[in-house]
C-alpha cells in the first residue's frame, strides 16, 4: 500500500488586470518587497522627500490668480452668494455696486446705488436671488439679482430710510428681515418701511452686525465702545455683552461650529470667542502689525482669512494662534473686505486701490482637475510633510513667508517692545513682597475688561 504525503508550497499568484497596462503612457507595476530588514534606509529616504516636498511647496507657490478691475474708488465691502461659484457682489467707496462673474472675471451688472460710501452689502440665502446693500446716506437698498442680471435695471426694489448712517448690514437666514448697525442695531422687514426691532447698548455705535447660522435669530454685534454684544430677535432684548481692550471692526461667524465667532480687533489681533462662555477668547490670532479690517471664514469652518491695515491678506486655522498663508501686492493698498470662495479653494479681498484681488486658498496647488495618479503622489506628500513636520529644517522652511521689508521692520519693533514688557512684569515681581504683585493674569483672560449681562 502506498503512503501518500502532504506537501505545502507557496505560490505567487498575481492578477492580470493589475499587471497589465491600459495606455501605452501608463506606469507598469512592479512587485516590492517590505520588509525593513531589505531597505535600511526608508527613514533618511522618506526624511528626504518630506524636505523636497517644503521645498517644491515654496517653488511652486503663486498664489495671485487674478484681479476684478472696473472700480474707480475704493471696494469698502464685498459679499458671495451661499449657493453659487459663479457670482461675486462688491461695493466701492463712490457708492457703486458691482455683480462680477468669476469665471471670466467680468463685470456683468453695476449701479449707483448709494451717493456716499457703500457700507454693507448682504446676499439672502438659499436661493432667494435678493441681496441688501447699505450706505452711509442713511439708505438701505434690496435688490434683485435675476431682475438686474436680465433687465439691467438699476432701479431697487425697496428703499428703507434710518436715522442715521449705516456702517453695516446682514440678511435673515431664514426670514425676509435683515440687520443694519448705525447708532443702533435696527431689524427690518422686506414689506415694512419702518423697522420691526430697535437695539440700543450704550451710547456709542455699532460698526457691524451678524445673524447666527443656525440660532437664526440671534445676531451679534461690534461697537465703538469696545464691545461685542449678543441679541435674541425672540425676546426683542440684549442677552450679554463684552467689552475688549479696542473696539472691533468687524466679526464672523464660524459656519460649521455656530457657537464660535472671530472678532477682527484694532490691536492687530483677532479674538475667537465661544458665545457659552464669554469670559475669555478661545482664542487670540496674531500676525498682523496694523488694525484688522475685514475676517471672513472657509465653508469647511476649518480656516478663516483676513484683511488689514498692514496692506496684508492672512489666513488662519482655527485651532492655530499664527497665520498659515501670508499674501500682498506690490500695489495693493488698505484691505477693507475679505471673502472665502464657495468652495474654499480662493480667497477675495478688496483694498482701496480699486481692485479686487484672486487668491489661490493653498499658494502652491495648482489649479484644473487633477488625475488620480496626481491625487495619491499629492496625498503621500502631504502625509510626509505632516509627519515630518517637527524636524528643525522640515519647520523652518515650511514656515517661512517673505514679507515686505516695512513689515519686518514693524514685527521686529512689536517683538522688542513684547519682551520689554515682559522683562519689566518680571523684575516688578521679582521685586515686590510676595503677594504684593498679585495673581498673574494669562494673556486671555488680559484681552477681556469687563463683562455685562
Amino acid at each position: 500500500q502506498i503512503k501518500r504525503q502532504s506537501m505545502k508550497f507557496k505560490a505567487i499568484a498575481r492578477s492580470e488586470k493589475k499587471c497589465t497596462r491600459e495606455l501605452a503612457s501608463d506606469v507598469r507595476m512592479r512587485p516590492r518587497n517590505t520588509a525593513p530588514e531589505l531597505h535600511p534606509f526608508a527613514k533618511a529616504r522618506e526624511y528626504r522627500r518630506a524636505l523636497n516636498t517644503v521645498k517644491l511647496e515654496k517653488v511652486f507657490a503663486k498664489p495671485f490668480v487674478g484681479a476684478l478691475d472696473g472700480h474707480t474708488d475704493g471696494v469698502w465691502c464685498s459679499a458671495a452668494p451661499h449657493d453659487s461659484l459663479v457670482q461675486f457682489l462688491s461695493g466701492g467707496c463712490n457708492g457703486e455696486v458691482r455683480l462680477w462673474d468669476l469665471p471670466s472675471r467680468k463685470c456683468v451688472w453695476s449701479t449707483a446705488a448709494h451717493s456716499g460710501i457703500v457700507k454693507g452689502l448682504s446676499v439672502a440665502p438659499h436661493g432667494a436671488n435678493f441681496f441688501v446693500s447699505a450706505g452711509d446716506d442713511s439708505l438701505a437698498k434690496l435688490w434683485g439679482v435675476q431682475r438686474a442680471l436680465t433687465s439691467g435695471s438699476g432701479e431697487p426694489l425697496a428703499t428703507f430710510t434710518g436715522k442715521a448712517s449705516f456702517t453695516g448690514v446682514d440678511h435673515h437666514w431664514a426670514k425676509n428681515q435683515f440687520a443694519t448697525s448705525s447708532e443702533v442695531v435696527e431689524i427690518w422687514d422686506h414689506n415694512r418701511s419702518e423697522p420691526l426691532h430697535s437695539f440700543k447698548w450704550g451710547h456709542d455705535a455699532t460698526l457691524s452686525v451678524r445673524f447666527n447660522p443656525a440660532e437664526t435669530d440671534l445676531l451679534a454685534s461690534t461697537g465703538r465702545d469696545r464691545s461685542v454684544g449678543l441679541y435674541d430677535l425672540r425676546s426683542a432684548t440684549p442677552l450679554k455683552k463684552v467689552v475688549l481692550e479696542a473696539f472691533c471692526s468687524a466679526m464672523a461667524w464660524n459656519p460649521r461650529e455656530p457657537y464660535h465667532f472671530v472678532c477682527a480687533n484694532e490691536d492687530g489681533n483677532l479674538y475667537q470667542f465661544d458665545m457659552r462662555n464669554l469670559v475669555r477668547p478661545t482664542m487670540i490670532h496674531k500676525d498682523h502689525v496694523g488694525a484688522v479690517l475685514s475676517v471672513g471664514f472657509s465653508p469647511t469652518g476649518k480656516e478663516f482669512v483676513s484683511g488689514g491695515y498692514d496692506r496684508m491678506v492672512r489666513i488662519f486655522e482655527t485651532g492655530s494662534g499664527r497665520s498659515r498663508e501670508v499674501y500682498h501686492a506690490k500695489r495693493m493698498g488698505r484691505v477693507f473686505c475679505t471673502n472665502f470662495s464657495q468652495d474654499g479653494k480662493f480667497v477675495l479681498s478688496g483694498s482701496d486701490d480699486t481692485n479686487v484681488r484672486i487668491w489661490k486658498a493653498r499658494a502652491s496647488e495648482a489649479l484644473g482637475k487633477k488625475t488620480a495618479r496626481e491625487e495619491r503622489s499629492l496625498e503621500y506628500a502631504e502625509a510626509l510633510k505632516s509627519r515630518h513636520a517637527h524636524m528643525p529644517e522640515v519647520r523652518k522652511i515650511d514656515k517661512y513667508r517673505q514679507v515686505p521689508k516695512v513689515i519686518k521692520k514693524m514685527q521686529e519693533k512689536q517683538k522688542e517692545i513684547r519682551d520689554s514688557e515682559r522683562r519689566k512684569e518680571a523684575n516688578r515681581r521679582r521685586h515686590s513682597k510676595p503677594g504684593a504683585a498679585g495673581q498673574k493674569k494669562p494673556e486671555r483672560a488680559q484681552a477681556v475688561v469687563a463683562q455685562l449681562d
